[in-house]
């Protein structure tokens, strides 16, 4: 039996799963794990799929630890849009007359966002702790590669009362003890302030071995101690594992 042509090959595995090619095909013979390692086949299944670098010669030759980042980038934050009210969410502080789920008061740029979390007038803070392992993440992926771990969250303030807001996200070890920590300084608006959405973010890179949780932490209240719900809104907070070269 004389062996297929490596072009023919290349095609049957752009039609097979990927992950099948990695883990099966690529173990039969030295010709078919050519071609499974290939730069040109994860090009190629990159540019089938619609997965397109920012800058194509950043990728170097990796085009499969891209395609496998750019499947399986999703938000890893549970519940981000408060749509199964509070589900998801550990509450760390409950001040006031607590956390509240409300419909958005000014419309979101992502019109699928139609709740936002409301904090009340004394400190209400809420965390999620995401435990890469189980997200797919394996050490050894995480502690070769350390892809980009981008942030970001959604926060508004009333338009009739000051509010504070709060967020603090930490990269941890297996022991749960911080390797690098993202926390800015108090975000404070003053009464009568614009009452649209402001988003904020941020990208860990270059983080070193050993990261085996994110710890997602946000909140705040409002500053003129008012019953109810006046102080700081959020929403469509997200977690994303992304390709380095995709920024």
């Amino acid at each position: 039996m004389f062996p297929l042509p490596l072009d023919i090959v290349e095609e049957i595995f752009l039609n097979l799963p990927p992950v099948e090619v990695v883990r099966t095909c690529r173990l039969v013979c030295s010709q078919w794990k050519e071609v499974a390692d290939s730069e040109s086949l994860w090009k190629e299944r990159c540019r089938r799929e619609g997965y397109r670098p920012r800058d194509a010669s950043s990728i170097s030759k990796d085009w499969r630890l891209f395609f496998f980042l750019c499947k399986q980038r999703r938000n890893l934050i549970k519940n981000p849009r408060a749509e199964y009210k509070m589900q998801g969410w550990h509450l760390l502080e409950n001040g006031g007359d607590k956390w509240k789920v409300e419909g958005v008061m000014a419309p979101h740029p992502n019109e699928a966002v139609q709740k936002n979390f409301v904090t009340s007038y004394v400190m209400c803070k809420k965390t999620q702790l995401i435990n890469l392992t189980k997200e797919g993440y394996n050490p050894s992926f995480m502690d070769h590669f350390q892809p980009d771990i981008r942030i970001s969250d959604w926060y508004a303030p009333r338009f009739d009362c000051g509010c504070e807001y709060d967020i603090c996200v930490e990269l941890l070890n297996q022991n749960k003890r911080p390797i690098q920590t993202f926390d800015p300084e108090t975000i404070y608006f003053e009464q009568w302030s614009d009452k649209q959405w402001n988003q904020i973010t941020h990208v860990f890179r270059n983080y070193g071995p050993g990261v085996r949780y994110i710890r997602f932490t946000h909140g705040g209240k409002d500053t003129q101690f008012w019953a109810g719900w006046y102080g700081i809104r959020v929403t469509d907070s997200c977690v994303e594992i992304c390709p380095a070269e995709d920024r």
